[in-house]
């Protein structure tokens, strides 16, 4: 996030010096970034989020689902 935020921070500096192409070489490197963070944080099986209202698997229970006859 860091890396982020400094490429932002690098691309307004740039802009305020009018250094056009070098500002959205920036901008584009510093979405590229926040992407990756995401997919990251999203995916990570040891640091990322969980979202319990998307679970894909079944949940298992001792009782038989009586809706199956």
């Amino acid at each position: 996030m860091v890396a982020t935020f400094a490429t932002l921070l690098a691309a307004l500096v740039a802009s305020r010096l009018e250094r056009t192409r070098l500002a959205a070489w920036l901008i584009v490197s510093t979405f590229a970034l926040a992407v990756g963070l995401f997919l990251y944080e999203i995916y990570s099986p040891d640091y990322g989020f969980r979202m319990p209202w998307i679970q894909t698997e079944l949940e298992r229970s001792g009782e038989p689902d009586a809706s199956r006859g």
